[in-house]
């Protein structure tokens, strides 16, 4: 009778913690803001003044000396309106932001959804400046003031994080999306040079590879937004020297297809050939498409009428003409271009790592950033154009963060110049 009744009460129990026991399983990792208290002593500011921030989960077993920092994304601000507008914002100010921020994909914790970094300590650094952590200036009117802050920003993240184990990384890779992205083009070196002279340290750009490209009113329309950037926030003086110096328009090294010529360390881009941002922001912003003809096409390319495949396809031959000598003559670097109509792919679980993730020569994109970083084999993949063959068949749409997936006829390509120029 006894047994009876201790066998029933184990059966209660775990009958009563199995829904915990499931909910553990599948919950999603939350991590901690941590805000830099000694940020004001380096003169590092958010736009509105408050402190800058990042969020550390922390490695273990043989990933405990490894790092990987993402800068996050988000845009930038061009003038003194919009900069007070991003200030009263999470963009703007860390009084604003969510206070834990949920990590996946590369900044995932679970071996198998990313068996590569899953055990490195995993930094994300909050983005409040409006200007790829690059700007160092300040505005005051005598009634409104913004700090223009972001490089020092970066260098105070830095030093708060040397003595929390960074100093002595064995391996590290800085990385980030979008304006994050970008960011990640203008620091790779300089991060190289916080670290050990023994530590492994590469760089990878998420949809950062913003392209210097008129729009289809032939306007430079992201031209003149970076120029308004670089002299507002005072970000020439933090842009690589010797490309600045080898250019007639200094600013223009704000754009990655410039500075990328003067990066050393091993440099990893991923970027989609139809980026959405890109799309929608730099080929056609809303001042090139005043009565909207674009807008079906937008929402869904498979709406896009002739000419405008046509258009999109002379985008991504120009994305491929600007990394034509990187992918030529870097032996360090990786490259996964897809043709996903996406922005951002390496912080989202479905395209990071996971079965039905977008694929070019049978590899996710973890797996190719994997053989990049670790296993020393050429990486340098490129998907065939859209719609591949004409054989579209809409398997996902991600309305929320602009991306759209489509079961395409992935190629495999030669590592060979005049392949690639086939290519484009």
């Amino acid at each position: 009778m006894n047994a009876a009744v201790e066998i029933v009460f184990i059966l209660v129990l775990l009958l009563s913690f199995a829904p915990w026991l499931i909910c553990a399983k599948d919950r999603r990792l939350e991590v901690k803001m941590t805000l830099v208290q000694n940020a004001s002593a380096h003169g590092a500011f958010c736009l509105d003044g408050s402190l800058p921030a990042y969020h550390l989960h922390r490695g273990f077993g043989a990933g405990a000396r490894n790092w990987l920092l993402q800068f996050e994304g988000g845009g930038w601000c061009n003038d003194i309106p919009s900069c007070l507008e991003r200030a009263q914002t999470r963009r703007g100010s860390t009084r604003y932001m969510t206070k834990y921020e949920i990590f996946s994909g590369i900044l995932s914790n679970n071996a198998s959804l990313n068996p590569d970094f899953y055990n490195w300590n995993r930094v994300k650094i909050r983005y409040c400046d409006g200007a790829s952590f690059a700007g160092n200036a300040k505005f005051d009117n005598g009634t409104s003031s913004l700090y223009f802050r972001g490089q020092k920003i970066w260098e105070a993240i830095i030093l708060d994080l040397l003595p929390k184990g960074l100093a002595n990384a064995r391996k590290a890779l800085l990385s980030g999306c979008s304006a994050g992205g970008l960011a990640t083009f203008l620091h790779c070196d300089e991060f190289t040079k916080y670290l050990p002279n023994n530590a492994s340290v590469k760089c990878l750009s998420d949809a950062g590879f913003f392209l210097d490209e008129r729009d289809i009113s032939l306007n430079h329309t992201m031209r003149s937004l970076y120029k308004e950037i670089v002299e507002l926030q005072g970000v020439e003086q933090n842009l690589d020297k010797n490309c600045t110096k080898s250019l007639y328009i200094p600013e223009l090294c704000f754009f990655p297809q410039y500075a990328l010529r003067y990066i050393t360390t091993p440099f990893f881009i991923l970027n989609s050939a139809y980026d959405v941002f890109q799309f929608h922001h730099i080929l056609v912003p809303p001042s090139a498409d005043p009565r909207g003809h674009w807008n079906r096409c937008k929402l869904n390319p498979a709406a896009c009428n002739a000419h405008q495949i046509d258009v999109l396809q002379g985008f991504r031959s120009d994305m491929l003409s600007a990394l034509r000598f990187f992918f030529a003559s870097s032996r360090r670097g990786g490259m996964f271009i897809n043709s996903c109509f996406a922005h951002c792919q390496s912080e989202s679980q479905d395209t990071w790592f996971a079965v039905d993730s977008p694929r070019v020569h049978n590899k996710t994109i973890a797996e190719a950033v994997g053989d990049w970083y670790f296993r020393g084999r050429v990486t340098k993949e490129i998907d065939c154009p859209y719609p591949c063959n004409n054989s579209y068949t809409s398997t996902k749409y991600y309305r929320g963060n602009y991306s759209f997936f489509y079961n395409l006829s992935n190629v495999s390509i030669n590592k060979s110049h005049s392949l690639f120029n086939k290519l484009i």
